[in-house]
């Protein structure tokens, strides 16, 4: 299957300054909402009983991010697929049935026996943190559909080379999460049920922002009408996009997204019977918080090669010399923080965390400089393969990286006793780079094939 994606028009002639302002607005969301897991995990320190609502919080959101996996990539199908009248229906009905199927998976997952089997008797974790990652997952339903929608309205947007209303949606989802989370926090109410609200109305205010602001744009798309069947679908085999060529193209994404966020539980599994355990369920979704600024710059990369490279593949060159950049800036940042005097502000004085558990938090934050550039690497290949509608071998490789995780936790965890957040900083480090050393050969393969047919 190969995809003839419809190109934006600044893919003739692209300069680094041109990908610098498409990519420049999506990297701004991207951090924008990077930023809003420290402001909430800082707000939670701040409360009573902040150990276990930050113990809480973290396990609920590891368990909303699973449910929400299947909607992940709606944004990269949007840009790939929505072309004309007939993809946008069809991916839209797509979209609504995906969500309907996440926010019924989110039920059944709050079922009390099943999430007292799940939480207390497979993972462990005390009655007390139970009950409040209960409270807090009933708070993020509307979270999963919320995500889903708007990533299926921003990605029509970035096709339709309107980055910065994407941008401008975020705002409104920073906006809110200060709004909502300053509210809350005065309430008095607990740090896990305030993280779980917050995010679940700053999300749905998002997802609402982005569908006005994508409103003229599929009034333009649904009035222009169908396109030519090979330019509206890629499809070589002279039908439009239909829901078995969507599900066909989505699936490995979809699984991509459930294999890379399903990692989240089995990490908490570990943590929780692991050395210093409900120090390491704190402390880790603090450090993730602040590696996942960085690696924010480059999930926001994905989406740029697939709607710049070109309908001759021409740009290649100058999107991967500018992933390359972005690798090194993000990594020498991190860099800076993690090994000077600015850590200890980052998890003291910004994260609110006592000194106990910020002196936790420095070597796992050590141990996870490269993450960021690995993401970079990974969105390049991942993109790459996307533009050649070859999308089987991103879940592949996802499937390695858990597996490895789960490996290297298991070894860290049973066979050496470590500490749980420094034995999870590795498992990552390590399954992210088996990820990049699966993909890297079917990425050169792909790109060869595009300089010499």
């Amino acid at each position: 299957m190969h995809l003839n994606f419809w190109q934006v028009n600044i893919t003739e002639n692209l300069t680094y300054r041109k990908i610098f302002r498409f990519w420049g607005p999506l990297a701004l969301t991207w951090l924008m909402m990077a930023a809003e897991q420290p402001f909430l995990v800082s707000v939670i320190a701040r409360l009573d009983d902040a150990k276990f609502n930050l113990a809480a919080f973290g396990i609920a959101f590891a368990f909303a991010l699973i449910v929400e996996a299947p909607v992940i990539m709606l944004m990269s199908a949007s840009t790939a697929l929505v072309t004309d009248r007939h993809s946008y229906r069809k991916m839209k009905r797509f979209t609504d049935i995906l969500n309907i199927s996440v926010v019924l998976a989110q039920l059944i997952l709050i079922i009390p026996p099943i999430f007292n089997f799940i939480v207390l008797d497979l993972m462990g974790v005390p009655q007390n943190v139970a009950h409040l990652t209960y409270i807090a997952l009933i708070l993020l339903i509307l979270w999963p559909p919320a995500i889903g929608y708007r990533r299926f309205y921003q990605g029509i947007l970035i096709r339709n080379n309107l980055t910065r209303r994407v941008t401008y949606g975020t705002l409104v989802r920073l906006f809110m999460i200060t709004l909502a989370g300053f509210g809350l926090y005065l309430t008095g109410i607990e740090g896990a049920y305030v993280g779980a609200a917050t995010l679940s109305i700053a999300v749905f205010a998002e997802a609402i922002a982005s569908w006005l602001m994508a409103r003229e744009t599929v009034r333009r798309i649904i009035q222009e009408g169908d396109l030519p069947v090979h330019a509206a679908s890629g499809n070589n085999s002279g039908e439009k996009i239909g829901y078995r060529f969507i599900a066909r193209f989505y699936t490995p994404l979809a699984l991509t997204s459930l294999l890379s966020l399903g990692v989240n539980p089995f990490v908490t599994f570990f943590l929780g019977r692991s050395q210093m355990a409900i120090e390491s369920l704190a402390v880790l979704p603090v450090v993730n918080s602040l590696v996942f600024i960085f690696r924010s710059m480059g999930l926001s990369y994905q989406e740029v090669l697939i709607a710049l490279v070109g309908d001759r593949k021409q740009n290649y060159p100058l999107l991967r010399n500018f992933a390359v950049f972005l690798g090194s800036a993000v990594t020498l940042l991190v860099g800076i923080i993690a090994f000077t005097p600015l850590a200890e502000i980052w998890f003291v004085k910004v994260s609110g965390l006592t000194t106990d558990l910020a002196d936790l938090a420095y070597l796992p934050l050590k141990l996870l400089i490269l993450l960021p550039a690995l993401s970079v690497l990974l969105s390049f290949q991942r993109s790459t393969l996307v533009v050649a509608g070859k999308t089987r071998p991103i879940s592949i490789a996802t499937g390695i990286e858990l597996v490895t995780i789960l490996v290297v936790l298991l070894i860290c965890v049973a066979s050496f006793n470590m500490i749980g957040v420094i034995a999870a900083a590795i498992a990552y480090v390590i399954g992210k780079s088996a990820s990049n050393l699966y993909l890297t050969p079917r990425q050169l393969a792909t790109v060869r094939k595009w300089r010499f047919g």
